[in-house]
C-alpha cells in the first residue's frame, strides 16, 4: 500500500500509446512525463485512471450494455454457460458462488481466460484447460468481447512498457519470458440489488488485491461502488470518470519489483438502488513464468529478495480452485 492518498490520480496516456513502440521516441519529453506519472501513481496509490488510451468511449459503453443484457436474461438461459471444473472454470457463476476470504460475494459473473490447449503447460494448467463459453444472447457478445480483449491487451502491454521505464528497466522488461505471451483474464461482473435477505452480505466483492501485473476496469458511469484503501485504512471511492479505465497493479508486480510497487486493497460495495456492472481485464505474466525480484529492483531495495519466486500459473490455479463454491 502506498500513502494516505485521498483521491486516485488521472493520467492522460496518449503520448505513451502513440510513441512507446517507436525506439526513437524513448526520450520524448511528453512520453517521459507519462512515465513519471505512472511511477508516482504506482508508488502512492497503486491505482490510477487512464484517458487517451485509444478505446472509443462508445465501445466501452457497448461492452457494459451487452453485459447488462446478459445478466437480465432468465436464470435458465444464463446457466447454459455455467462455470464448472469441466469448463476449465470458465463461464457463468451465480450470486454468492465467488468467495473472498471465506465470505460469499454479492455478485454474478462470467469468467473468461486466455484459451489453453490440452497439454500446453503440462500438468501446471490442467485444471484450467479449455476455451471460453460465450452466450448465444446478446448475439454480438462473442465478436464484441474478443475485439475488446485484443484492445485491452494492447493498452496493457503499452502501459507495462511505461512501467518498465518508470522502474529504470529495459522497455521490454515485461516481454520475453516474463510476459511475452501474457495470460489474461476477463471478468464481466454484475452487482444485483434485490438480493434475498438470507443470502445477503454487505459487500459486492470483499477486500482483496489482484493476482497479476495490471488490471483495467471499465465500470458503469453513474454508480460509486469501487473503493480503494489508503495507508490509514480509509476507503476512497474510485468515482467513475466516463471514458476512462481504472487501473491497478497486482501481486506479480509486487514480487517482480521487490516491493517497490505494492498492490492496494480494494473492494466493491454497491449501495445504489440500481444494478451495476463492471468489466475487469487482468493482464498477467506468461502462465508458466517464474516471477521473482529482478536484480535492478533488488539493488534499489537493499540487495536482498523480500519475496520468494512464484510461478504465476500455480498462484492462479490455487486461487481459482479455492475461490468458488459450486
Amino acid at each position: 500500500m502506498g500513502s494516505d492518498f485521498k483521491s486516485i490520480p488521472l493520467i492522460d496516456i496518449s503520448p505513451l500509446v502513440e510513441k512507446i513502440d517507436d525506439p526513437s521516441m524513448a526520450n520524448d519529453k511528453d512520453l517521459l512525463q507519462v512515465v513519471r506519472l505512472l511511477d508516482d501513481a504506482c508508488k502512492e496509490a497503486g491505482f490510477f485512471y487512464v484517458k487517451g488510451h485509444g478505446v472509443d468511449e462508445s465501445l466501452m459503453r457497448e461492452v457494459r450494455n451487452v453485459t447488462h443484457k446478459f445478466f437480465q436474461l432468465p436464470y435458465e438461459e444464463k446457466l447454459k454457460i455455467k462455470m464448472t471444473p469441466q469448463s476449465g472454470y470458465r463461464g457463468y457463476q451465480r450470486l454468492g458462488e465467488n468467495i473472498t476470504k471465506g465470505k460469499p460475494d454479492m455478485h454474478e459473473a462470467i469468467d473468461c481466460y486466455a484459451p489453453i490447449k490440452p497439454g500446453k503447460y503440462g500438468d501446471l494448467a490442467k485444471p484450467m484447460e479449455g476455451s471460453n463459453l460465450w452466450p448465444e444472447y446478446p448475439s454480438n457478445f462473442e465478436v464484441l468481447l474478443e475485439n475488446y480483449i485484443n484492445l485491452c491487451r494492447d493498452i496493457s502491454r503499452k502501459i507495462m512498457r511505461g512501467i518498465a521505464l518508470a522502474l529504470g528497466g529495459a522497455i521490454d522488461a515485461f516481454e520475453g519470458e516474463t510476459a511475452g505471451d501474457p495470460f489474461w483474464v476477463l471478468r464481466l461482473i454484475g452487482y444485483p440489488v434485490d438480493i434475498p435477505e438470507e443470502q445477503r452480505t454487505d459487500t459486492g466483492c470483499g477486500a482483496h488485491t489482484d493476482y497479476g501485473l495490471l488490471t483495467l476496469v471499465n465500470q458503469d458511469d453513474d454508480i460509486c461502488a469501487l473503493e480503494v484503501q489508503n495507508r490509514s485504512g480509509e476507503w476512497i471511492y474510485a468515482t467513475p470518470i466516463p471514458g476512462t479505465f481504472v487501473c491497478n497493479i497486482g501481486d506479480m508486480l509486487k514480487v517482480w519489483t521487490n516491493g517497490i510497487y505494492q498492490p492496494t486493497l480494494h473492494r466493491v460495495v454497491n449501495n445504489s438502488p440500481r444494478y451495476r456492472v463492471s468489466v475487469a481485464f487482468f493482464y498477467e505474466s506468461n502462465f508458466d513464468a517464474a516471477i521473482e525480484p529482478v536484480e535492478f529492483c533488488r539493488e534499489k531495495t537493499g540487495g536482498a529478495s523480500k519475496y520468494e519466486k512464484v510461478v504465476y500459473g500455480e498462484h492462479l490455479v490455487q486461487k481459482v480452485l479455492t475461490n468458488f463454491v459450486m
